[in-house]
C-alpha cells in the first residue's frame, strides 16, 4: 500500500471536519475561560485522528464486504480496496489497530479526567462504528447526517473543552447548551457534506439497499435542506456571538457567504459525484478557514 492509497483509504482530505470543530473547542475555551490543558488535549487529539481514520477505513470495509454480487462492477470501479486490489485482511487489520491506539488512549484520559469523558467517548465510537457497520448501517438510513454532524461537529469540540475544564466545576449542562450552539456551523456544514454525498449517490444508494434521507425527501426537498443547512450554521455563529460566548470579530467569517452561496446555486444546478461533489468539500474548507482565523484575530485582538 503506497502512501497515497493510504491517504485515499483513510479519506485524509476529509479529516477538516473532525480538526476544525477541534479547534473551535480549544478557542471556545480560550476565549470564555483563559485556561488550556496542553497534555491531555494534544492525547486526545492524536486519538481523536486514529478514530477517525478508523472509521473512514471501516466505511470503505463494511460497503465493500457488505456489497451482493449485484454490486460487483461497483465494487471493482468505485471502492478503494476493489480499485486498488487491497488485502482485505490487511484493511480490517489497520482499521482495528488505529481503533484500539485510540481506544487505549482514550481509556487513560478516562482515568485522568472522569466519567464524563466515558460517556462522550463511547457514543462517538458507537456512532463510528453503527455508522458503515452494524445490520442496519446509519449512513443507509434518514440519520446519517444527524449522527456524523453531532458526533463529529458537536462532540468533537465538547470534548475538547471538557478536557480543559474538567479540573473546575464550570463544565455544567448550560455550558454543553453554550457549546452545541457554537459547534453549529460546523454540524450543519458536516451534515451538508454527508447530504451532498447522498444527493449524488442517490442511484447507488438504491443499488446497495440503501434508503438514505434522500429516498424520502426526493432530490428537490434534498437541495433545499442542503442550503438549509447553511443558514442554520450561520445563524447559530451569529447567536453565539450575540450572548457574548464567540468574540465579535467572529462575524468576519459571514464574508464567506457569497462564496458558500455561490457553490451552493452550482450544486443545485448539477449533481454529478466526480464534477460537482467538491462544492460541499470546498464550502466546508472554506468555512473552516474563514471561522477559524477571524475567532483567532478576535482572540488576538481582544
Amino acid at each position: 500500500m503506497t502512501l497515497n492509497i493510504f491517504f485515499e483509504l483513510v479519506e485524509i482530505k476529509a479529516k477538516i471536519a473532525s480538526v476544525w470543530p477541534f479547534l473551535l473547542g480549544l478557542i471556545f475555551v480560550q476565549a470564555n475561560f483563559h485556561h488550556l490543558n496542553w497534555g491531555v488535549t494534544a492525547l486526545f487529539f492524536i486519538a481523536m485522528l486514529l478514530f477517525n481514520m478508523a472509521v473512514d477505513i471501516n466505511d470503505n470495509y463494511q460497503d465493500y464486504t457488505k456489497a451482493g454480487n449485484q454490486a460487483a462492477e461497483w465494487k471493482k470501479k468505485t471502492n478503494i480496496i476493489g480499485v486498488q486490489h487491497l488485502h482485505i485482511h490487511r484493511v480490517f487489520a489497520l482499521m482495528a489497530s488505529f481503533a484500539v491506539i485510540a481506544g487505549v488512549i482514550g481509556l487513560y484520559l478516562v482515568w485522568v479526567t472522569g466519567w464524563p469523558l466515558l460517556v462522550m467517548g463511547v457514543l462517538c465510537f458507537l456512532v463510528g462504528y453503527l455508522y458503515a457497520g452494524g445490520p442496519k448501517p446509519l449512513s443507509g438510513t434518514p440519520t446519517g447526517e444527524f449522527f456524523a454532524g453531532f458526533t463529529m461537529g458537536y462532540l468533537i469540540m465538547l470534548i475538547t473543552v471538557y478536557l480543559n475544564l474538567y479540573q473546575t466545576t464550570q463544565f455544567t449542562g448550560g455550558l454543553m447548551a453554550r457549546v452545541l450552539l457554537a459547534s453549529g456551523i460546523a454540524v450543519m456544514a458536516i451534515a451538508a457534506l454527508l447530504l451532498a454525498n447522498n444527493i449524488c449517490d442517490a442511484k447507488e444508494d438504491l443499488d446497495l439497499a440503501r434508503k438514505t434521507i434522500v429516498y424520502y425527501l426526493g432530490k428537490r426537498h434534498s437541495l433545499w435542506l442542503f442550503a438549509g443547512f447553511y443558514i442554520v450554521g450561520y445563524l447559530s455563529l451569529i447567536a453565539s456571538v450575540l450572548i457574548g460566548d464567540l468574540p465579535a470579530w467572529s462575524l468576519l467569517s459571514l464574508i464567506s457567504i457569497p462564496l458558500i452561496y455561490r457553490n451552493v446555486a452550482a450544486f443545485f444546478r448539477i449533481q454529478v459525484k466526480k464534477q460537482t461533489f467538491i462544492l460541499a468539500v470546498r464550502n466546508l474548507a472554506i468555512l473552516a478557514l474563514t471561522t477559524v482565523l477571524a475567532e483567532l484575530l478576535g482572540l488576538w485582538i481582544g
